[in-house]
């Protein structure tokens, strides 16, 4: 077993089960995996799952994306069966779960002019929130997370392109996301830091107006005092998680760090945490500012 973090292209088949809420993008998913050469089916019966990977191990296909969702009413019970076939068998599968707010997602849904598969005679929040209830047992399980609320489906894509190019997954991959809490908690966030303890810039008339990404912000928040300390810290605490993350095969990991309204001080330590997380080896970090430039 490799302990090098890079990405590398595996010699074995790579089996994605990809699941999430209806409309929250696995279409777009499964055509970004297809555009690196993985071979995808969508609403595969579950039952048909250890078939598919049998042709994997003979060499047919190496790189398999399975899309799952709630259309049949069968789907759970055939769904847990065949994940429990294929870890007896000892195949190897990871879970990618799309998910997006509820409404986000009635907004998608009134653009399509489309129905939800599970509202049945009731409003599409009835649907939402039924395959909510259904999906959650899988989104607990699942390796990646990827709330789409704020992405279009040109966003979505590239994430997908960062994380499975053709040369193989990226083994781990930190989204390090600034936010504010008062536009709330991030959905996908593995990890999520307060740093409201450190001075805000919105106080200082001369400040207010940057952000994080300027220079006198960014002296400011980082020379407070404690700032330094906590970063150091953090970047220490996250490096055996890094670890962990690779010996149990996990890729991708969201760390979210909120201050009052994400335009100062998280910015700013975000940045930091960036710069610095970008030189442990082999890690591959992406920053993702979701509040800056919202009033």
């Amino acid at each position: 077993m490799t302990t090098d973090l890079e990405a590398v292209k595996p010699e074995e088949t790579e089996l994605l089960v990809i699941t999430g809420m209806s409309g929250a993008g696995r279409t777009t998913v499964a055509h970004a995996l297809e555009d690196h050469g993985w071979y995808v089916v969508e609403n595969l019966p579950p039952q048909m799952l250890r078939m598919l990977t049998d042709l994997g191990e003979r060499g047919t296909l190496h790189k398999l994306g399975v899309v799952l969702d709630v259309r049949s009413h069968s789907f759970f019970p055939r769904l847990s069966d065949a994940l429990g076939e294929l870890t007896a068998a000892g195949v190897v599968y990871r879970l990618l779960f799309v998910d997006a707010d509820d409404d986000a997602l009635v907004r998608r849904f009134e653009q399509g002019r489309r129905p939800h598969p599970l509202q049945g005679e009731g409003s599409l929040l009835d649907g939402i929130r039924a395959e909510r209830e259904l999906l959650e047992p899988l989104r607990a399980k699942a390796e990646i997370v990827l709330d789409t609320t704020d992405r279009n489906i040109h966003t979505l894509a590239t994430e997908i392109t960062e994380l499975f190019s053709e040369d193989g997954p990226i083994v781990v991959r930190l989204n390090l996301m600034s936010f504010g809490f008062k536009y709330g908690l991030p959905a996908d966030a593995n990890f999520v830091a307060d740093v409201r303890f450190i001075p805000n810039p919105h106080w200082v008339p001369e400040l207010r107006p940057h952000t994080g990404q300027e220079s006198p912000v960014r002296d400011y928040v980082l020379g407070a005092e404690g700032v330094e300390q906590f970063v150091a810290s953090y970047v220490e605490a996250l490096k055996p998680v890094i670890e962990g993350y690779r010996r149990e095969n996990k890729h991708y990991a969201t760390i979210a760090l909120g201050c009052t309204g994400g335009k100062h001080r998280s910015v700013a330590v975000v940045e930091e945490l960036a710069h610095r997380l970008g030189q442990v080896p082999s890690v591959t970090v992406r920053v993702n500012h979701r509040d800056l430039g919202r009033e």
